[in-house]
């Protein structure tokens, strides 16, 4: 457990658990106590979030926030949380993804976040961070599945991604996992605000090999961009720069395949897998 941050400041997953506590002992009861009011959430659970070692579900935080009457503090604090376990380079842009209009990614190795399936994110994670407990790979998958909320507003924002044909053809997490990856890519394909096209590996070589970049169109028509290579990243604000991200996702669009073409594709790596899958 991490108890203080590298300004010597309690972190939030700390201060979350503390406040908990607080509560519970305020009103005399024991965890046990606790897990039967709120839901049948076990002790032990409770426990966890209580030492810091764990982060509660969104579920389990807005019973405590109802039970306690606390008007989404405890909530206040799990966002808080949350925002720890994201990249200070990404931290801004994954906010103002909230807000964007549009969203524009490629991605040349890995299905963009907000594609991926639980079971494949996981996968990654677990490949990307070793010395992570299950506990705490959860609470990275869960930060991610959130960020697809975007996607269930009334008014979801247009999106349009560029897959290198090496996200669909390297299996992650293996032949299951990468089936079910790869279905939801074929569903998601089909949404009206969505385009997704796939550069082939025949295009040879393209201006963003290795690395993967993300354009937020703004409500204010600002663009705000996100360059990421091997663990690190760099948001970009500047609006020469910006022009000549923009310019570069052109010229890889260009050189992918249609929707329909990328479509069926994509179809042809699922019959693949699920070949793989019956075998």
């Amino acid at each position: 457990m991490e108890l203080n941050s590298e300004d010597g400041k309690l972190t939030p997953r700390v201060r979350l658990g503390r406040r908990l506590r607080r509560l519970r002992e305020r009103q005399g009861l024991s965890l046990r106590q606790l897990s039967e009011r709120v839901g049948g959430y076990s002790h032990s659970y409770l426990g966890r979030v209580e030492l810091g070692d764990q982060l509660p579900s969104e579920a389990l935080v807005d019973a405590l926030d109802e039970f306690f009457d606390t008007d989404g503090v405890l909530a206040e604090l799990l966002e808080l949380a949350h925002d720890t376990l994201i990249p200070d380079y990404s931290r801004r842009a994954i906010q103002k993804e909230q807000e964007a209009e549009r969203v524009q990614v490629f991605t040349s190795s890995t299905v963009p976040g907000l594609l991926q399936t639980q079971e494949y994110a996981r996968a990654l994670f677990r490949r990307s961070l070793p010395k992570e407990t299950d506990e705490q790979i959860s609470e990275h998958v869960a930060v991610r599945m959130k960020r697809q909320r975007i996607f269930d507003r009334e008014e979801p924002p247009s999106y349009w991604a560029i897959l290198d044909e090496a996200a669909l053809r390297r299996p992650i997490g293996g032949v299951l996992c990468m089936a079910a990856q790869v279905e939801h890519l074929a569903q998601f394909a089909t949404r009206p605000h969505v385009t997704m096209q796939v550069l082939p590996f025949e295009k040879g070589a393209h201006p963003m090999l290795g690395g993967s970049l993300n354009l937020h169109t703004l409500r204010d028509g600002g663009t705000l961009a996100v360059v990421e290579n091997f663990e690190s990243g760099e948001p970009i604000e500047a609006p020469k720069k910006v022009l000549e991200l923009t310019q570069k996702f052109d010229l890889a669009r260009s050189l992918a395949l249609t929707d329909d073409e990328s479509l069926d594709l994509i179809r042809r790596y699922l019959g693949e897998y699920a070949v793989e899958d019956d075998s």
